[in-house]
């Protein structure tokens, strides 16, 4: 089956109230039927499901008759699950577990999401096949996840995202967010550090990866991120001159030992992927993440003018 273009008609996804969440409910709506649901669900239009509760899930699931799923649950907060690695071991390893047991009872394909956090950080590059090598609890977390669903779903799409971006000044719990913030709040200095390297992920564009891939039939796992090297240094600076303000706000490069107290879980030094799987077969769509963090800064931009408007 591997290689045969499909398409679908009814698409269960199960964590769509993050900030990933939204973009892939947008890109789903526009063609097809989508059922929605959270642990904390945001709107009324989705439904309450803990992917943990495998009965739950089942009964969601098999309810609306999906022929796509797609698991974007996650505990990402690196901390959290650092002090409360059963939390961390639900949502992410569990829930995939339970999600991929329906999806291959069901016979229907399988989207889960993992992240560039397994590998370890000792390469500069990492490309779908090289071995993780996990630092954290979310990252084995993940991991399990990862693989559980490799071996137990014939039919499955394994992703990697990078550092994501998106979701606006609501959703985004991610690095762009956190420095908009502090700018919106009257920071006129700005911290970042220059020793931790990755690949900043627009959620639109995985969002429209995810489902060329899908649609593909091309069976697998892939690295999925946008293009071009990174600090959080960089990100930051790019940010700040993408919201013209680059003689308002100064960016001072630090490295991660100012952090260390807030952010104690550790971090690979690189979490840098590159799409050779998606390039091999025609399906890489991601744009470099310079260009999409210039569209996305348009949300803090009229964001910002309305927070300094007078009133």
């Amino acid at each position: 089956m591997n290689g045969d273009t499909h398409d679908y008609s009814r698409i269960y996804v199960a964590g769509a109230a993050g900030m990933l969440g939204e973009a892939v409910l947008a890109a789903c709506s526009q063609h097809y039927e989508v059922e929605a649901s959270d642990i904390a669900p945001r709107t009324d239009a989705m439904s309450f499901l803990d992917v943990a509760d495998a009965e739950l899930f089942a009964k969601a699931v098999d309810a609306f008759e999906p022929d796509l799923i797609v698991n974007l649950a996650a505990e990402t907060d690196l901390e959290l699950c650092e002090h409360d690695p059963e939390r961390a071991w639900a949502s992410n390893a569990v829930g995939a577990e339970n999600g991929a047991r329906i999806a291959e009872r069901l016979g229907v394909p399988y989207v889960y999401i993992s992240t560039a956090g397994i590998f370890g950080g000792d390469q500069e590059w990492y490309s779908d096949d090289d071995v993780p090598d996990p630092l954290t609890v979310y990252a084995r977390s993940k991991l399990h996840g990862e693989r559980f669903v490799q071996q137990h779903v014939r039919r499955h799409f394994v992703l990697r995202p990078g550092w994501m971006m998106g979701g606006g000044p609501d959703l985004d719990k991610k690095f762009v967010n956190k420095v908009y913030r502090q700018i919106r709040d009257g920071a006129t200095t700005v911290r970042a550090v220059t020793d931790l390297l990755g690949s900043p992920t627009y959620t639109h564009d995985f969002a429209r990866g995810l489902l060329l891939v899908a649609r593909s039939g091309h069976y697998g796992t892939y690295n999925q991120v946008g293009g071009g090297t990174a600090s959080r240094y960089d990100v930051a600076l790019a940010l700040v001159d993408d919201l013209g303000l680059s003689d308002q706000v100064e960016v001072v490069p630090v490295t991660s030992e100012y952090f260390a107290e807030a952010y104690f879980a550790p971090r690979p030094a690189s979490e840098q992927l590159v799409n050779a799987r998606l390039r091999e077969r025609g399906l890489d769509v991601m744009r470099d993440w310079r260009v999409a963090l210039e569209e996305y800064s348009e949300v803090f931009r009229r964001d910002l003018e309305r927070h300094r408007r007078p009133r």
